[in-house]
Formats: structure tokens, C-alpha cells, sequence
């Protein structure tokens, strides 16, 4: 084959790629921020965002209006907006939108209306079976009329109907306004920074739950800063860390890139404060709206672009545990490179993140140095007023249990009903010591880690080395669920046994899922005692259960009685 020459010219997948772009915006709220983002580069002082359901054909629809009071579009701004990858607003820094890919989340949908006013026109733009064309690989078309418009007013109004498959539980509108306060340009971070230039934007916003309109005041939420530390603590007592609120703004530009600026904010709040401004955090005794989250899941470092808040960075601030969830923190660069849904900044240059690190460690170290006394302070002194009023409660608690509790003597022996498993215990090591031969089995060993359990011997006089060696378990109840397994276990010493939850016959379970039947055997006489055991059918081994408040009383004629007023024991 004789040599030959071409050139090849690279081609794009055009139905492809508008499927791929369309569908890489994970979250549905992200048309929101889209949406938001296009009226503010269209110089917008009004935007309505209207979510409801409609019946179509017997079949209930998603419908979304998107209204705005902007620039406008003509024929050049439509084929843009409906295009992938053109964008007229490339090159210009006061933009937000600027790769062409934003609008195409629209595409995910079966009809979009476009009806917008420009230069005494009015433009119509419909866009029918986007989605289903798509799948089926087809470029789909829009149809466009122009008319005339003599009122010279501008502004577009977008109608999108069946979005995301009609799936609107992401569109409640609770949801859609902590979206719109936390990841778009209306709820733009700027103002902290004292950038007024969009202050007087308006938006009114209705979900789909709703049925009337609520207005939305321009800006991300910041809660104001608290009292000083010591005056929380008058206020508050216990509860003063949850209540403080301390603000960080700082600007500079990067060490190593000094024409690259950022801008910072760090807000250490307590949990009290967040609640008292962000009704979507979950938390105990608060029934939250659909979509909540905790403060895990939302709060830490957000690095921001245009002042809208793109990925966490948690790792930047933590230095250990969930340290990162007293910050309130955005840190804003315009050379963040972000990807093509706007979803992280995994495009910059590594070198930009190094620097801007290294930034965010120097306000992070500030605080540290200063401020973080203050807190430590706060939170030792909380800890210290909760510990002694927690003790102070604990000794007229057990106080009251005191002049109620049941006693008993026992040759010189004041015993005293007990309470918990140690006190079984301590009863148990009473008795043994005074009279040995109480109980048949000699304790050699024992360990509180979990419970109180004994590794024991018969009494006999043979060395330990050569003896069997087995536990005993102290319980204050036994119930069915037994935490530890019947192996290697020798007898049970409890306090009692309710036997309207555990009966004879009945059958209490291991940790090892093993099962032994609990019997109860009346005594034989007077001179006998009720006997407990828990047998086995696979096992010629009964486990012996020593329930003291019958034992002792029906053996040793150790009865328990409430104390008297008169004792002074």
C-alpha cells in the first residue's frame, strides 16, 4: 500500500454530550442555583421561582416557573441559552456563567416555554420531549416566534414542565429556600465582606407545598455575635457554649500568587445559635422539615466562587473528632476552576488549593491563638457548674432512695437492698466473708470491665492450678437477653427475677445466641429454699441461679424491711 496523508478532524457526539451534561447535575435543586445564577448575570431585580403540580391528560405534572425582570434575550441569547458550550458571557469577569452548560439541566424535562422581551420584541421559544429526544439520541429542535413589542419592557419567563420525571419531593419549600440561602447567588456570602452590590435584589418564592408566595431577603444567613464569654455564662450556665458566636473576616491575596485574592469568613458558633437561625437542622424534640439534615452533614469550611458555596473541605480545619462542626466558615476565590455542573473545584491548580490552604491556616491559627481560650474557658466552666450541679442533684437523689431503702441484720451485718448489679456484689462479699460456707464456691478472681463477673472454685482444698475453674455471673435482674455466654458458666447471682417478663418454662438467650430453659423447683420443706436453674436438653450441666431476695430469706431468714424513722443505720 502506497504511503499515504490526512488529517482527521476530532468530532463531538453532539446528542451525547447534551445527555451527559444534562444528567450530571446529581442534585435537582442545582436548576435552582442555575436559575438564579442567569437573572443576575441578566441584571435582574426581581426573580419569582414557582413550583406547583398540574394535571395534564389525567396525569400530575411538575411545573416550574422561572420569571424574571432582567436584560432579556434575542435570537443571538436564545440559540446561547439553548445551546451546549455557548456561551456569551465567556471572558466577562462580572459574570457567573460562563462555560454554556448551566441552562442544559432544563433538558431534563419534557417541555421548556421560554417568553422574554428585548429591544421591542417579544421572543416565544418552546422545546418539546428534550429528555425523551435525547434517550433517543435526536438534537431536539425549539420552535421560535418573534412579534413586536411596543411596551419596551424586558424580562424572561421560563415554564418547565415535567422535570426530573416529575419527581418533586426535593421541591417542598423549606427545601428549596435553604438551597437557595446556602448554594446560590442569592444567598451570595458577599455582604459579609460589605459588598452591597446586590442588596436590594428581591425573590419570591413559592414550593410546591405551599400556596402562597414568601419574599426572600438577598444574602447568606450569619447569625450576630454574642455577649462576652463571661456574661454567656450568668445568662446561661450549663448551656453558654451552645449559645456563642464569634465572627473572623479577613481578605488577602495568596503568598507565592499575590494578584490572586480570597476572601474568608469563619463564624465559631455554637449548636443554640445555629438552631435559633437555620430551622433545617435536625436535633432532639424538633420535628424538622422534609430534607433536613444534621449539623455534620452541612456545617465546616465551604470554599466559595462568585460567593456561592461550591465543596467542603472539613479536613482543612480538623484536628480532631467533629471539631470542624463549630465552624460556620466560607472561603471565597475567583480563580477556583470549577467542573462542569459546579459541583466541586477539583479543576484548579493544585498549586492555587496549596496556597489557599496555607491561608485558610492562618485565620484557622488565629483563632486558635485568641479567641480559642475563650471558648475553652467557656466550655471548662460549663463542664465544671454541670458536673456540681449533676453531683448536687445525684446527692439529693440518692438521699431520698436512702430513706426509702430496704434493710436487714444479719448477725451484726447491716445489709442494704440493693439497687444495681454492685450492689448484689457488695452484699454477696459481705456474707462470704462473715460466713464462708453461705455459698458453694470460693471467688479467686474477679473484673468489673463489663458487669461484675467471678472466675470461681468449688470449696474444696484443691490447688487452684489443678482445679476447674469457672465464672459467675452478678446481675441485679435477669431478664431473657443474657449479655454474656452460658459457656464455661458456673451459677448467677441476681437480686431477683421478674417473673411476669421471665417465667418458668420460659427461655433466656445468650450472646451466643445459645438457649436455656429457666426452671423454678418449690423447696422440698421449711427447712429448703426455691430453687432456680437454667437447663439445657443438649447439656447435662445446670446453670444454678442464686436469687438472693428469696434465697437469703428462705435459708437464712434474712428478711429486707423499709428502714424506720428511728434508725440511725
Amino acid at each position: 500500500m502506497a504511503q499515504t496523508e490526512t488529517i482527521l478532524t476530532p468530532k463531538v457526539d453532539s446528542a451525547q454530550e447534551f445527555i451527559e451534561i444534562a444528567l450530571d447535575f446529581s442534585n435537582p435543586l442545582d436548576l435552582v442555583r442555575e436559575a438564579i445564577s442567569n437573572a443576575f448575570d441578566a441584571h435582574a431585580e426581581n426573580i419569582t421561582l414557582e413550583f406547583s403540580v398540574i394535571q395534564e391528560y389525567g396525569e400530575k405534572v411538575l411545573k416550574i416557573v422561572i420569571k424574571d425582570d432582567g436584560d432579556g434575550m434575542d435570537t443571538e441569547g436564545l440559540q446561547s441559552f439553548f445551546d451546549l458550550g455557548n456561551s456569551l458571557r465567556r471572558g466577562n469577569d462580572d459574570s457567573i456563567g460562563e462555560k454554556g452548560h448551566g441552562t442544559k439541566v432544563y433538558f431534563n424535562s419534557k417541555k421548556i416555554e421560554v417568553l422574554t422581551q428585548k429591544n421591542n420584541y417579544k421572543f416565544y421559544a418552546i422545546m418539546d420531549e428534550p429528555s425523551r429526544k435525547l434517550l433517543d439520541r435526536e438534537i431536539p429542535e425549539v420552535n421560535l416566534k418573534i412579534e413586536d413589542d411596543p411596551s419596551g419592557e424586558s424580562g424572561t419567563t421560563i415554564t418547565i414542565l415535567g422535570y426530573n420525571n416529575n419527581r418533586r419531593d426535593r421541591f417542598t419549600h423549606d427545601q428549596i429556600k435553604d438551597y437557595i440561602l446556602w448554594f446560590t447567588k442569592f444567598g451570595s456570602i458577599e455582604s459579609a465582606f460589605r459588598i452591597e452590590k446586590y442588596k436590594n435584589v428581591k425573590l419570591h418564592l413559592k414550593g410546591v407545598d405551599k400556596r402562597e408566595f414568601e419574599s426572600i431577603q438577598f444574602g447568606h444567613v450569619f447569625p450576630e455575635e454574642s455577649q462576652r464569654a463571661t456574661d454567656l455564662f450568668d445568662k446561661y450556665f450549663t448551656e453558654a457554649p451552645k449559645w456563642y458566636c464569634k465572627k473572623f473576616v479577613r481578605t488577602g491575596t495568596l503568598e507565592s500568587m499575590p494578584e490572586i485574592e480570597y476572601q474568608a469568613i469563619f463564624v465559631v458558633e455554637g449548636t443554640r445559635v445555629k438552631y435559633q437561625y437555620n430551622n433545617m437542622i435536625k436535633r432532639s424534640g424538633y420535628k424538622a422539615p422534609q430534607g433536613a439534615y444534621t449539623v455534620q452533614e452541612r456545617y465546616g469550611l465551604w470554599l466559595c466562587k462568585d460567593f456561592i458555596p461550591v465543596q467542603r473541605k472539613n479536613e482543612w480545619i480538623t484536628v480532631k473528632g467533629s471539631e470542624y462542626t463549630k465552624f460556620h466558615a466560607f472561603v471565597n476565590c475567583q480563580d477556583l476552576r470549577l467542573t462542569a455542573n459546579r459541583g466541586s473545584i477539583e479543576n484548579t491548580h493544585s498549586e492555587i488549593l496549596l496556597e489557599l490552604k496555607k491561608a485558610v491556616d492562618e485565620v484557622y491559627n488565629e483563632i486558635q491563638n485568641s479567641d480559642w481560650e475563650e471558648i475553652q474557658w467557656l466550655e471548662s466552666a460549663a463542664t465544671a457548674y454541670k458536673t456540681i450541679d449533676s453531683e448536687n442533684k445525684d446527692f439529693e437523689r440518692r438521699i431520698e432512695k436512702t430513706k426509702r431503702a430496704r434493710v436487714a441484720d444479719y448477725n451484726g451485718i447491716h445489709l442494704i437492698e440493693p439497687q444495681m448489679e454492685s450492689g448484689v456484689f457488695a452484699i454477696f462479699m459481705q456474707l462470704s466473708s462473715h460466713d464462708p460456707g453461705m455459698f458453694p464456691f470460693t471467688i479467686i478472681n474477679y473484673d468489673t470491665h463489663s458487669g461484675i463477673d467471678v472466675i470461681a472454685k468449688a470449696k474444696d482444698d484443691i490447688p487452684i492450678k489443678t482445679s476447674k475453674l469457672y465464672y459467675v455471673e452478678f446481675k441485679n435482674y435477669l431478664t431473657k437477653d443474657f449479655n454474656h455466654s452460658f459457656k464455661n458458666l458456673h451459677s448467677i447471682v441476681c437480686w431477683d427475677i421478674n417473673l411476669e417478663v421471665l417465667g418458668n418454662g420460659e427461655e433466656v438467650t445468650d450472646i451466643a445466641n445459645q438457649r436455656r430453659t429457666l426452671k423454678i423447683i418449690p423447696p422440698a420443706d421449711d427447712r429448703d429454699y426455691t430453687r432456680y436453674y437454667l437447663d439445657s436438653m443438649r447439656s447435662e450441666r445446670k446453670i444454678e441461679i442464686f436469687v438472693l431476695k428469696y434465697y437469703l430469706e428462705q435459708k437464712f431468714n434474712i428478711e429486707f424491711l423499709p428502714r424506720t424513722e428511728t434508725a440511725s443505720i
